[in-house]
């Protein structure tokens, strides 16, 4: 027998989720750095050739050089100069030529005399290019050597290799990783630091069990209200016949009595007469008929005898019910008209109708979706359980297969459940 797959606990998945968002993170900031040191190289590339090359076609020794128009004495006089200008500005190149591009200087000497390779302006002015010429793919910039009245000298290219480009690049990328590896452990220091808060509120509980204990947590507050609520009335019921007695006025106390007794069988012959119910909600909404009396509210119930089995458990039952009613019982109280009503039945297929209904002021509709998500409420700050009783209820009911709907006019919660396949163990 296969052993039985242990599912990872929420803190391991919120530390996983927060990991891998710190290594796309890392790996979209590494993208971006290489793309951006990638463009800044380039860029300095041409201003460096274009730079050096304007410097130089405005520089007396070049202008001199080309006016003597012996090409061979331009050559001994700027040879030396552009491989000097090659070393100190970290060039590759710098060519000087005529106007027709015939190279007076050149890197290689064998290449002197020889055309130009790249774009020459049909206009004197000044061009940036990527182009291949005989040191490869270079960015190259080429200035126009001009005399004092405006005649064209001749040019002047100076050049960087894609290849030195890309070694650059190379010496910069040891920045770029330490960069990145800095954000990812900085974003691995932050999931174990969320694990560690995550395992101190849910333990070692996967996201179901987590949910559960939350449905159940739910479950006892609200039901243990209802009971309190139960247990209050009919405390009070019972000290206001005993003094009744007390003081001979047996026909009073009997009264009293006799109608707490009617009130209760009603919604117990209610109750009971679901054969599919669940004993816990059944309690709940006994509780909750009390809990509606203190607090002033008309507690109005129906409940089908052919409804079918719940599909959740009695925990979720209660849970969903009771923060139904609960929601229901403060929208009401904050009105004049003071009422709340609870519905079950069967739906045509075979599942559960449940209709919890309030005299209360309504949902705003821009709101009608937001009271749904986790730690949203229109309740003060204060009140217990703030923002988890819709969302667990939505939550609780999606899982099972139903559907929660908000309705206006009276505000109306109907919850659609399907038909149970197999009951569940409370």
């Amino acid at each position: 027998m296969a052993p039985a797959r242990t599912a990872l606990s929420t803190a391991t998945r919120v530390f996983l989720v927060l990991l891998v968002a710190a290594l796309v993170i890392g790996a979209l900031v590494a993208v971006f750095l290489v793309v951006e040191a990638q463009r800044a190289t380039h860029a300095e590339a041409e201003r460096v050739t274009a730079a050096t090359a304007q410097t130089l076609a405005g520089s007396p020794v070049v202008i001199d050089a080309l006016q003597s128009g012996d090409q061979s004495t331009a050559t001994r006089m700027l040879e030396p100069y552009a491989l000097d200008v090659v070393d100190t500005a970290d060039l590759d190149f710098v060519t000087v030529m005529t106007p027709e591009g015939v190279r007076v200087t050149h890197p290689d000497l064998e290449r002197i005399g020889e055309q130009y390779l790249g774009t020459i302006p049909a206009e004197p002015r000044p061009l940036t290019e990527v182009f291949t010429g005989t040191l490869g793919p270079s960015v190259r910039t080429i200035v126009p050597v001009v005399a004092t009245d405006g005649a064209v000298l001749g040019w002047v290219s100076a050049g960087v290799t894609i290849e030195s480009i890309s070694d650059t690049l190379l010496r910069r990328l040891p920045l770029s990783l330490a960069i990145t590896a800095g954000l990812v452990a900085l974003g691995a220091a932050g999931a174990w630091a969320a694990r560690r808060v995550t395992q101190r509120i849910a333990g070692d509980l996967p996201p179901g069990q987590v949910r559960d204990a939350v449905s159940s947590y739910e479950s006892l507050r609200t039901l243990g209200d209802a009971l309190r609520a139960q247990t209050h009335e009919h405390g009070n019921r019972m000290h206001t016949a005993v003094a009744l007695l007390e003081l001979g006025r047996n026909d009073e106390a009997i009264e009293i009595l006799t109608e707490t007794s009617r009130q209760s069988q009603s919604l117990v012959d209610q109750v009971t007469a679901r054969r599919a119910g669940d004993p816990a909600v059944g309690a709940l909404l006994l509780g909750k008929a009390s809990q509606a009396k203190e607090r002033g509210i008309d507690w109005r119930i129906r409940i089908e005898p052919d409804t079918p089995a719940s599909p959740l458990s009695p925990v979720d039952s209660v849970a969903v019910l009771g923060n139904l009613v609960d929601n229901a019982m403060d929208a009401a109280a904050t009105g004049s008209e003071r009422w709340v009503s609870v519905v079950l039945q069967p739906s045509p297929d075979g599942g559960i109708v449940l209709e919890v209904a309030d005299s209360g002021p309504g949902v705003p509709a821009a709101l009608e979706e937001r009271i749904f998500e986790s730690g949203f409420s229109t309740k003060p700050a204060r009140a217990q359980g703030r923002g988890v009783g819709l969302a667990l209820v939505r939550s609780v009911v999606r899982d099972a297969g139903g559907t929660v709907e908000l309705r206006s006019d009276p505000t109306t919660f109907l919850v659609t459940l399907p038909a149970a396949r197999r009951r569940r163990m409370p």
